[in-house]
């Protein structure tokens, strides 16, 4: 089967400046997933909390599945507004661990703020890519320029009064039988 997209697409191109912030973050995330999976203890410092590896784990799997997620889909949408998500559970979660270990205040006042700026780009991608496409109650089609008729509904009055019917129209040439 020939791929027509495929063909005519420029793959950077084609692209609006939201599907490219988008796939950004779907690398972004990725990264931050292996991060996560692999450094929870010092990410945990990083944001001024203590015991909480075990929640950065899985949110480095939540990361990484939401970024493979975003590369992988033709609609990014919805996953970016997966992401949006987890930086609020992301917030609250660095908001209840700075409750947690007063010593690390200023770390935690860093990570929150970094959160919350990610968390706004990841808000401002979501909201142009809705805007851009369009949902089910905004979209409409309008086929009111189409007519039908390649050269214009003009040109195809009369055009059956000159048909020729073939003598025997149930069966075509080919298949008649022959005559020997």
């Amino acid at each position: 089967m020939l791929d027509v997209v495929g063909r005519s697409a420029l793959p950077v191109r084609s692209q609006s400046p939201n599907d490219r912030l988008a796939r950004g973050l779907g690398y972004f995330s990725i990264a931050l997933g292996v991060a996560e999976l692999v450094a929870p203890a010092a990410i945990c410092r990083a944001a001024g909390m203590r015991d909480l590896e075990t929640v950065v784990r899985s949110y480095g799997a939540r990361e990484i599945a939401t970024g493979v997620a975003i590369l992988g889909s033709h609609d990014p949408e919805p996953w970016i507004w997966t992401r949006v998500a987890g930086d609020l559970a992301d917030i609250a979660t660095v908001a209840a661990g700075a409750q947690q270990d007063s010593h690390s205040r200023g770390r935690s006042a860093f990570a929150l703020a970094t959160l919350g700026a990610v968390a706004l780009v990841d808000l401002a991608c979501a909201t142009g890519l809705q805007s851009e496409k369009g949902n089910r109650r905004t979209a409409t089609r309008d086929y009111s320029y189409r007519s039908g008729f390649p050269r214009g509904l003009q040109a195809a009055r009369g055009a059956a009064r000159d048909f020729q019917v073939p003598p025997d129209m149930r069966t075509p040439e080919l298949l008649r039988p022959w005559d020997r």
